[in-house]
């Protein structure tokens, strides 16, 4: 935004923690999270960083959210894991998961990861980038309990749609693909009937991954077509989320393909991008932000700045911004 404010990150970082701490998280959960969601806005994923501190402290104030997730394996393979999320923010068991998925995939070469019972897992991003210094490939999706009703556009179908790739790259910035397929399509959006008439193949392709998105990270971890036949302690756990991860090694040399991955990123490079773009490849955009931004500082919009003063006051907090004379 032209009115942003910069921010250092670890100042961003500190009042993130102390907001989710003050809102009932626990520490370590606090720390953890703020630091995954100052990572998105490091990587100019703004609609996945701070931004989201208001509704997560708002939900777990609610009560609609577990504070002290109880984060278990249910069911184990050599090669898979069940991990329930006891009613909190899906990070936790998607970050703990994620972890626990790269020791198998290295010991076994391919294993799969499903999360349920949790909320909101982020941007997806965050774990298949997690992957990334293993020479592991990475697939991430996630669903959502669903209010399908007749007559409802068959957009809603396709749910929200989160999916993320990644590659690991030698010198360049690794591949990392990370978006929501039905992006511009939400019934909310004012051009969604003029592109399905424009081009009618881009909009079924989108609902199509959307509809793969939630039965395979919605449907596969327990969520149930019928949302009254749902039974959770925690309201919030209407999620769930898959993340499959395999070895390179599988089927050629790791740092040949490294090498391969930045060829194609320099060769991308020297392409006519779009109007308006840069010729990136997935990946290239949020790792120069993060150069620049770690520098300069993160940018801070008006409304971003305007939200978070505002639970900061609800808290009793002071934003690294301004200083209010009655906050802690």
């Amino acid at each position: 935004p032209q009115d942003a404010i910069r921010l250092s990150a670890e100042a961003l970082r500190g009042f993130a923690f102390r907001a989710l701490h003050a809102a009932g998280l626990v520490p370590g959960r606090s720390e953890l999270l703020a630091r995954l969601l100052v990572e998105n806005d490091l990587r100019g994923v703004n609609s996945h960083g701070t931004a989201r501190l208001p509704r997560y402290c708002h939900d777990t104030r609610e009560g609609t959210l577990n504070p002290d997730p109880a984060v278990r394996v249910v069911r184990e393979t050599p090669s898979s894991l069940l991990v329930d999320g006891d009613g909190g923010l899906g990070y936790f068991p998607a970050y703990e998961g994620t972890l626990r998925l790269i020791d198998k995939a290295l010991a076994e070469g391919i294993a799969v990861l499903v999360t349920r019972n949790h909320n909101h897992i982020g941007a997806a991003g965050i774990y298949s980038r997690m992957t990334l210094p293993h020479d592991l490939l990475c697939y991430v999706t996630s669903g959502h309990q669903l209010r399908l009703q007749p007559g409802d556009p068959i957009h809603a179908a396709a749910g929200g749609s989160p999916m993320s790739f990644s590659a690991p790259a030698e010198e360049e910035a690794p591949l990392v693909l990370d978006f929501g397929a039905m992006h511009d399509l939400y019934r909310s959006d004012p051009h969604r009937d003029e592109i399905a008439a424009l081009a009618p193949g881009l909009v079924l392709r989108s609902i199509g991954l959307g509809v793969i998105c939630q039965a395979w990270g919605g449907l596969l971890s327990g969520l149930t077509i019928d949302p009254d036949s749902s039974q959770r302690r925690w309201a919030g756990g209407n999620q769930g989320a898959l993340i499959i991860a395999l070895r390179i090694d599988l089927f050629m040399d790791p740092a040949q393909y490294r090498r391969e991955i930045d060829e194609y990123v320099r060769a991308a490079r020297r392409m006519a991008p779009l109007p308006g773009f840069q010729p990136y490849l997935p990946g290239g955009p949020e790792a120069e932000k993060e150069r620049r931004y770690a520098a300069e500082g993160i940018p801070i919009g008006e409304e971003h700045r305007r939200d978070l003063e505002t639970l900061a006051d609800e808290l009793h907090l002071r934003v690294p911004w301004r200083v209010d004379r009655t906050a802690k």
